[in-house]
């Protein structure tokens, strides 16, 4: 039987084995660490290539981060997901490692060619992302062990848009990137209540298997205001009290919705009752993020607006395509 699940492994590359990795990759998600790097990339001056090209790599670095935390995850995800293509057998987990490992380097390399400093950011980075497992077993670990890895690719992003390190001292960075880490440690706190079953079961003392539900709630409602708070606070200090008219109109809108969005997902996760219900409620995180980094993105670049309601239209088409429903 094991060797003719072997013999049935979609070959290296293939097309079979390239839309497996594409499903692997979770394409709605790419959108969290796209909008992560236009959100650094919006505080400097930059060509439309060299955007372009970060752009891509930001977008691309979650999807290879993801393929490549699942491989130190088969028995959970085997449980939660069964649909992959890695818990199926289908595609061996020394080619998934291969092909993550080779993207996240053309991710690095990327970065690298804009900012030297981003070399070591990046392989930084890339261990975190190799260590995460272990640390998702722990109840204090998981969603800020996976922030800092992420507030790092906004860092990079930053980086390769000023070129500076002494930009590191701005408090319009600081704010943002409190934002960010926040913003992304409740997603993947959130994230946890679809999996409380799994994990149990295999051994992942996630905060809501061993705290609850509704313990857990009540820190994501803690890492939704903080997420909030920061984001106003990074605005507020972009603006400095400058009067842009239409200009703040549109970043605080973006904000506004984040608000509305951020109270229902909240609401609803406090009424998750099984596992199997909690995707309603870490979708909505998932908007509260991307739009909350969009009001900063948007205030400190306007005329990026329309860019980022697109980016944000898109999201939500691929997001309503995705395999299975149940799953964030």
């Amino acid at each position: 039987m094991k060797t003719q699940l072997i013999e049935n492994r979609y070959q290296l590359l293939s097309f079979n084995f390239v839309t497996a990795y594409v499903i692997t990759m979770r394409p709605y998600l790419m959108f969290v660490s796209g909008i992560t790097g236009i959100a650094g990339l919006s505080f400097g001056e930059m060509s439309f290539v060299s955007i372009v090209f970060l752009f891509s790599a930001a977008f691309l670095s979650y999807g290879f981060g993801q393929a490549l935390t699942d491989c130190f995850q088969i028995d959970t995800d085997s449980i939660s997901s069964p649909y992959r293509p890695l818990t199926q057998g289908l595609v061996s987990r020394s080619h998934i490692l291969f092909v993550s490992i080779t993207g996240l380097a053309y991710c690095v390399l990327i970065y690298t060619l804009f900012n030297p400093v981003n070399l070591i950011l990046g392989i930084i980075s890339g261990l975190g992302l190799a260590t995460y497992t272990p640390f998702k077993r722990k109840w204090w670990g998981g969603p800020f062990y996976n922030s800092w890895i992420v507030g790092l690719l906004f860092t990079m992003s930053f980086l390769s848009s000023v070129n500076a390190l002494p930009a590191f001292h701005s408090n319009r960075f600081i704010l943002s990137l409190c934002a960010v880490f926040f913003g992304y440690a409740n997603f993947v706190l959130s994230g946890y209540f679809k999996d409380i079953s799994a994990d149990r079961a295999t051994g992942y003392n996630t905060l809501p298997v061993v705290f609850g539900r509704k313990t857990s709630a009540v820190i994501s409602d803690v890492l939704a205001f903080l997420t909030l708070a920061f984001a106003l606070a990074a605005m507020l200090t972009i603006f400095n009290g400058k009067n842009l008219g239409s200009i703040k109109l549109i970043s605080f809108m973006f904000l506004a919705v984040s608000v509305i969005i951020s109270a229902i997902a909240q609401v609803r996760l406090h009424l998750v009752k099984k596992d199997e219900e909690a995707h309603k409620s870490i979708s909505l995180v998932v908007h509260v993020y991307i739009l909350s980094l969009s009001a900063i993105a948007a205030a400190n670049k306007p005329e990026w607006s329309l860019f980022l309601f697109a980016f944000y239209l898109v999201y939500l088409f691929v997001l309503k395509i995705r395999p299975a429903k149940n799953q964030i």
